[in-house]
């Protein structure tokens, strides 16, 4: 189904926090593309808007499928929403690849987000919705957001890339807050 129509047909449900073994594991991969798929599909695009977030892996909202969806601005500002199964992230080596430090956040630790370094651009290679190759080049949130998804498909948080100094920080950030965000939350 079109990204317009999986976007306009979902229902959010709960995200589930860091610490549940489903964001901890690496997921399975996506061999059926069919109706299933396209229902969850929907769901992560609607839960996805109620959090107001940039992009939602399946395992954050407990299902343990290789799949993200985006919905965030690439490197010009121009809005892109999609989604990619089986994602490969590739980052640039040598001299190609610049860092940059940037506030990072995670759906799944609602309302702590610290500074982490990542490339620039990442080039993320799998499939569409349809089970179609695909292969996105890009910058900015989105180029970010390529690699903080395929991080969950992986089994990593993003917290699992900072120091311990910085997780704790992160950690006692998020319980300052916790009370906004009920254990059903975004789906309220």
């Amino acid at each position: 189904m079109p990204v317009s129509e999986l976007i306009r047909l979902g229902t959010a449900r709960p995200i589930i926090r860091w610490g549940a073994p489903v964001l901890h594991t690496p997921a399975r991969p996506i061999t059926d593309f069919g109706s299933g798929l396209q229902g969850l599909l929907a769901d992560m695009f609607a839960t996805n808007a109620a959090a107001d977030g940039a992009g939602l892996a399946a395992q954050q909202i407990g299902v343990d499928l290789a799949v993200f969806i985006y919905d965030c601005n690439d490197e010009t500002g121009r809005r892109q929403t999609g989604v990619v199964c089986n994602p490969i992230v590739e980052l640039p080596e040598g001299n190609s690849r610049r860092l940059i430090e940037f506030g990072e956040g995670c759906l799944s630790l609602p309302g702590a987000y610290s500074d982490l370094a990542r490339p620039e651009f990442s080039t993320c290679r799998g499939q569409d919705q349809y089970g179609d190759p695909l292969q996105l080049i890009a910058g900015g949130t989105l180029g970010r957001c390529f690699q903080h998804e395929t991080d969950h498909i992986n089994g990593t948080v993003f917290g699992d890339r900072l120091s311990t100094r910085r997780r704790k920080q992160l950690y006692r950030d998020h319980e300052a807050v916790s009370t906004h965000y009920a254990v059903n939350w975004p789906a309220t």
